[in-house]
């Protein structure tokens, strides 16, 4: 286990009122690193295997339109997760993710934890439980990004 990424994750805002023994699991499948800004972490299509635990700096969430390039759907910070896809088949991220500044994560190996995870199911369910929870807070968040973008702007 890596003390680096035990220690960051202890204090990571996703794992907030989480028992040791459960940040400790995760934390045996990380890694701490540094992206430069305009890297990217990942691109959409490629396999989910690893989740990013955003300790500072920002994090763009990136889809392409024809003629348009990359447009920037969400913009994570400090205490918040990046590349969720590891948690459902097909296992593949559905967005590019692009290091807005100087970004530093925590990086935990998913298909390790997802054996870690089965192997323990009570902090299994701890784990997806919170990851459900971030999950439809952005879907809530796209909905009303949606409603302003397409809703009716004259009155009736």
């Amino acid at each position: 286990m890596s003390e680096a990424a035990r220690n960051l994750l202890s204090g990571h805002a996703f794992l907030a009122g989480f028992p040791p023994e459960a940040i400790a699991l995760v934390a045996e499948q990380a890694e701490p690193a540094t992206f430069r800004p305009g890297v990217l972490l990942f691109r959409e299509g490629s396999p989910a295997d690893v989740t990013y635990f955003i300790t500072k700096g920002s994090v763009s969430i990136e889809v392409h339109a024809p003629n348009r390039g990359p447009m920037v759907v969400e913009t994570l910070r400090a205490g918040q997760v990046v590349g969720l896809s590891w948690a459902a088949p097909p296992f593949r991220y559905q967005f590019d993710a692009r290091a807005v500044d100087e970004v530093e994560v925590v990086c935990v190996d998913t298909a390790r934890l997802r054996v870690a995870l089965a192997e323990n199911p009570v902090l299994g369910f701890l784990l997806l439980d919170r990851l459900a929870a971030v999950i439809l807070e952005r879907l809530q968040a796209t909905r009303i990004r949606l409603l302003d973008i397409y809703g009716k702007s004259d009155a009736r």
